[in-house]
């Protein structure tokens, strides 16, 4: 066969151009078409939404940046963006840092930005990190201060810029990754290469078939769509979580209207994520925020606020808010709300159409993602510049009046409203949880108890609890009503005492959640069989299995080849734990965890060698090289190598002066040399 010019002059084997994603068929689903025709008022509203634009094949029609012969450089890239005919193309370095022409061969996106998908060898497409601005019309890089090297995992040919990986799912319909392990490459496929009907309502054949059916028979009702869960409130947040929410996957393929916890376990408040008082950090979505607020608790859905085929609000400016929040309330549906006048000075103090007098500006501030892409913190909660002052985590007051202190924006709201006793909130008690700060475990069980807080907040309890002290994980965490919490206390009691999780998390193991039930069975996989009951060693079994297949889902992410390394590990199986913790280091050089456990493995087997090499290795990679000269150290010492073991403590105490476990290590070392050489 002869290859296309086009195709040979960007240097693509056929292979790695036939290995890209694409359509592909999924037995419930029928084409889009076939849902639009019908429901044709539904559809004219989708109809440009940023769903039904979400992903799109690199045609003129779909592509709105520059391609005739633009140039951008800066962020540490150099490209020129041309047309070929109907095709559109990147002149930039290829993996060999050779002059090239690399195809696009879709659009992610449409506004703010618009990114460019390249595809690469192994069935991947990349994000490349020189974006459109669709509102200024100019390229722009998504990393602008640069430094990111070829062959690091954050480089545009890396793993955490690849789409099969993050970001896939949430921008086609009928998503199936068909990742292989082994390989470490791609068959990836979809229903729809958008955000259609079918992402949502669940698959349609059946619906479809009755409705022609009903047609023919000239009357009747088709079935209903699969998914029935979109009617309730909380059901329907837990529907647009599957996407709008920083998660982990537990299924290989997601159903529309299956219970979020049993295809995901949404991520807690961490770190990273949230500030301490929840309020929005990274990229986390909405889901996180929403579920902190009072609407979510008062029963308020997604679309009460937002159009559900178009994604628009329902009403411009503060109209969408004082349709609920006005002095003629509706209490039918809402009885907490209260009949008072809120789009106005008395109650925003600030000139009405001017900044400060819209409420999302206070209850809703935003921060801006992917540099340009603003998204407002859906906690909907009280500016609490008072916190600010005692914590630092910021406040909508000083987004506007960022010269102002915080103490400033406390008492101008005081003035207005008066002086409020407020309780601890319980920011506070995880912005001490994170200084370390000892007398934070009795305030955090006292959280988890806290049945007025919500589920989110409490989940996040537990999960601090565990990581910060050996203090007891309340039990009656394991039967709130919320799965979140269980799910986390489930977790958590993977590091309580053999007896103590015996005597607790059997019962979970039915847990009416996918969730639940495997965070259960796998902190009990250590349990020898005979000290369980007979009816739940089965149980365990089958939900171990569930926890490998949660895993292999995700088997591209290091972190899940390192779960499943720690679960071979307690199981005994070396080999199998060996093989994890080696394709979680090559996934991930820089992965400490996987680095220090597979050490420790090593050694375990007396394999000493090879455990220094593979601590050795990561020095050149580590964002924290102290814990690797730590455990250099250690594994000299067991050898009783002690210059060895001095110098690499020195190596980590230089690094980590006040760190104790390094500084009583090394002092033992020292003093022993100190007595052996006076010999």
């Amino acid at each position: 066969m002869r290859l296309p010019a086009l195709l040979l002059a960007f240097g693509l084997s056929t292979a790695a151009l036939a290995a890209a994603p694409q359509a592909g068929p999924r037995a419930d689903h029928v084409p889009e078409r076939e849902c639009l025709d019908c429901h044709t008022g539904q559809a004219a509203l989708w109809a440009g939404s940023k769903h039904e634009r979400a992903m799109q094949a690199a045609t003129p029609q779909a592509v709105l940046g520059d391609f005739a012969g633009a140039r951008f450089a800066g962020g540490g890239e150099q490209a020129r963006f041309l047309q070929r005919g109907e095709r559109f193309v990147v002149a930039s370095a290829n993996e060999k840092g050779e002059p090239a022409e690399l195809p696009v061969s879709h659009v992610l996106g449409v506004y703010p930005l618009q990114q460019l998908l390249l595809p690469q060898a192994g069935g991947r497409l990349q994000a490349f990190p020189i974006a459109w601005d669709t509102r200024e019309r100019e390229w722009f890089s998504l990393y602008p201060e640069g430094g990111i090297a070829p062959g690091s995992n954050l480089h545009w040919r890396g793993r955490y810029q690849n789409w099969n990986m993050m970001c896939g799912e949430c921008h086609t319909t009928a998503y199936r990754k068909g990742f292989d392990d082994d390989r470490d490459t791609y068959a990836t496929t979809w229903a729809a290469p958008n955000v259609g009907c079918q992402a949502c309502h669940g698959g349609g054949r059946a619906h479809a078939e009755s409705a022609r059916q009903a047609q023919a028979d000239g009357g009747g009702r088709p079935l209903p769509t699969a998914n029935r869960a979109l009617a309730g409130a909380h059901e329907q947040v837990d529907q647009c979580a599957a996407c709008h929410a920083r998660r982990t996957r537990l299924v290989e393929e997601a159903i529309a209207g299956a219970p979020l916890l049993d295809q995901f376990v949404p991520d807690n408040l961490r770190p990273g994520l949230y500030h301490a008082d929840g309020q929005q950090l990274d990229e986390v979505f909405e889901y996180g925020s929403y579920r902190q607020s009072r609407m979510y608790q008062a029963g308020v859905a997604c679309t009460d606020c937002h159009d559900p085929h178009s994604g628009k609000p329902r009403a411009e400016g503060n109209a969408l808010c004082v349709a609920c929040h006005s002095p003629a309330v509706d209490r039918g549906r809402f009885p907490g709300l209260q009949a008072k006048d809120y789009d106005s000075p008395a109650h925003h103090f600030h000139a009405a159409g001017k900044a400060g007098s819209r409420c999302v500006d206070c209850h809703m501030p935003n921060r801006n993602y992917m540099i340009v892409h603003a998204r407002r913190d859906h906690a909907i909660r009280v500016p609490r510049p008072d916190l600010t002052a005692r914590i630092g985590t910021p406040n909508a007051c000083q987004d506007c009046h960022a010269e102002r202190s915080p103490q400033w924006a406390a008492e101008a709201i005081e003035r207005h409203h008066g002086r409020r006793e407020r309780p601890q909130h319980y920011g506070e008690v995880f912005a001490a949880a994170r200084r370390g700060d000892a007398e934070t475990l009795a305030r955090l069980a006292a959280l988890v108890g806290d049945g007025e807080l919500p589920a989110i907040v409490r989940a996040t309890a537990v999960e601090t609890l565990a990581q910060v002290g050996a203090a007891p994980i309340p039990p009656q965490a394991l039967h709130d009503p919320d799965p979140v919490v269980r799910a986390s206390a489930a977790a958590a009691f993977g590091g309580r005492p053999p007896a103590e999780r015996q005597a607790y998390l059997p019962p979970l193991l039915r847990d009416p959640l996918r969730a639940v039930r495997i965070a259960a069975a796998r902190s009990l996989a250590d349990i020898p069989d005979g000290e369980l009951e007979p009816a739940m060693r089965p149980l365990r079994r089958a939900l171990l299995a569930d926890f490998v297949a949660a895993q292999r889902a995700m088997a591209d992410m290091p972190s899940a080849q390192f779960s499943l390394a720690a679960l071979a590990r307690v199981q005994g199986d070396a080999e199998g734990a060996e093989r994890h913790y080696r394709r979680a280091i090559e996934r991930e050089p820089g992965f400490q965890a996987a680095r220090l456990g597979l050490a420790t493995l090593l050694a375990a087997h007396g394999r000493e060698d090879e455990a220094g090499e593979a601590l050795r290795a990561g020095l050149p990679v580590s964002a924290d090289a102290a814990e690797l000269h730590l455990a250099l150290g250690l594994l000299a010492g067991q050898r009783q190598r002690w210059e060895e073991a001095a110098r690499e403590l020195q190596a980590a105490a230089a690094l980590q002066p006040d760190n104790p476990q390094i500084r009583r290590n090394l002092d033992a070392v020292l003093r022993y040399l100190a007595r052996t050489r006076g010999r």
